[in-house]
């Protein structure tokens, strides 16, 4: 009599918001390990996102809707990235609120551990390096300069 391997218990997954470089593109985003992208997200206009130079870091409490993608992982997957993140050392994971009123989880930092770091206004890791809207018109030294070398 052959017996039959008993089957995987199907682990429940969980709304895992990245926001940096676990993003499709980004350096780390193999660590998700072929988890279902569930979609783009926004948070609720809440939090503030930092740069770090090499990696973001989300804070809690701010105005902005930070931009991220939102992936189903298991418990086993969450587990890895929490060692990964240095998680609850460097990283806490949170509970936090998406602009459609859903929660899922993601990694925060605590604010006495960026001080001093640039905040990223519009809320988007990948948007770091477009430049600033201003809501000042352009000086004289901008208008000669454009129409001198256009």
């Amino acid at each position: 009599m052959e017996r039959s391997e008993p089957e995987p218990e199907h682990e429940p997954e969980v709304r895992l918001l990245v926001y940096g470089l676990l993003l499709q593109g980004e350096r780390e985003h193999g660590l998700l390990e072929g988890a279902p992208l569930l979609g783009q997200v926004l948070t609720a206009p809440e939090h503030t996102l930092v740069d770090l130079d090499f990696y973001p870091a989300l804070l809690v409490g701010g105005r902005a809707a930070v931009q991220g993608e939102l992936y189903g992982v298991s418990r086993h997957l969450r587990f890895k990235l929490d060692v990964h993140h240095q998680c609850p050392a460097l990283f806490r994971r949170v509970s936090v609120q998406l602009a459609d009123g859903t929660q899922a989880e993601t990694y925060v930092m605590d604010e006495d551990k960026v001080r001093g770091k640039r905040r990223l206004r519009g809320g988007s890791w990948r948007g770091r390096f477009e430049p600033r809207k201003s809501s000042v018109p352009p000086g004289p030294m901008t208008q000669y300069a454009k129409k001198r070398f256009s």
